[in-house]
Formats: structure tokens, C-alpha cells, sequence
């Protein structure tokens, strides 16, 4: 029976990725970043090392693909916020190979007004008159795609 409902629950989030439109889809991935990073900092002051590296590999993840599809010439803050993603990365990298809780911490404190700052932009989207494929397209609303 578990498996059943962890199926239908996988079934669940696979078609509500593959239906959201690409600002959903922007802020989905900050949501499970924030997630993953509350997490991991959670077990690395339990010294639960295993979860913590997961979780830590998993918000790499998330930046990598969040770096790769920021078009930073398209908009004005777009190179600094390609350097927060760099200097984030590199700083969870040290966060799991040191354990340190301290600089998992830093990227929670840098990324989570990004967070909503994005959500606030995304919600704005439809009243800019532009539709969400076209928002996230180059030189669309959001610059990142």
C-alpha cells in the first residue's frame, strides 16, 4: 500500500513539473533550494553527515541548473546574480566538505530574499501583460529561461 501512494505521489509532482509554466517552474526551484538547505543545516548541527551531503549535492544541483539557464546579458542584474549563484556553489561545496553549518547558514541568509524577490516577480508576470512562456524567454520579463 506505501508503495502504491509513493507512486502516485512521484506520478503527482512529475506532472506538476511538466504542467508549470517556466516562472512556476523558477520558483519551484528556489522553494526546494531553501528546502534542501534548511535541511541540510538541520543535519549538520545534528552532525547527521550522510543527510546533510545529500541535501548539500541536491541544492548544488538546483544552482548549477539555475546558473546554466540565467541569461545574464538580458538584463541588467542578470551577471550579479550569475555571481551569487558562483560564490553559493562554491560556498555549499566548503559548507559539505568542512561540515560547517556557519557558511550553509551564509547561503540561506543570501538566497532566501531571492527567493521571494522571484516569487513576488513571477506573481507579477500576468499583470505585465506577458505570458509566461514569453516571460522567460530572452529578453522576456524575467531574463532567465
Amino acid at each position: 500500500m506505501t508503495v502504491n501512494l509513493q507512486a502516485k505521489r512521484a506520478e503527482y509532482a512529475r506532472n506538476a513539473v511538466l504542467s508549470a509554466s517556466p516562472a512556476r517552474l523558477l520558483t519551484m526551484l528556489y522553494d526546494r533550494l531553501l528546502l534542501d538547505l534548511a535541511r541540510a543545516e538541520t543535519a549538520q548541527q545534528e552532525a547527521n553527515w550522510p543527510v546533510a551531503s545529500e541535501n548539500l549535492l541536491h541544492a548544488q544541483d538546483i544552482l548549477a541548473e539555475l546558473s546554466g539557464t540565467l541569461k545574464p546579458g538580458v538584463w541588467e542584474g542578470g551577471e550579479n546574480l550569475q555571481a551569487i549563484y558562483a560564490y553559493s556553489l562554491k560556498t555549499l561545496m566548503n559548507a559539505n566538505i568542512g561540515r560547517n553549518a556557519v557558511l550553509t547558514r551564509e547561503c540561506i541568509d543570501l538566497l532566501e530574499p531571492l527567493r521571494a524577490t522571484w516569487h513576488e516577480a513571477a506573481a507579477l508576470v500576468p499583470a505585465l501583460g506577458a505570458t509566461p512562456s514569453a516571460a522567460m524567454t530572452p529578453g522576456g520579463t524575467l531574463g532567465v529561461g
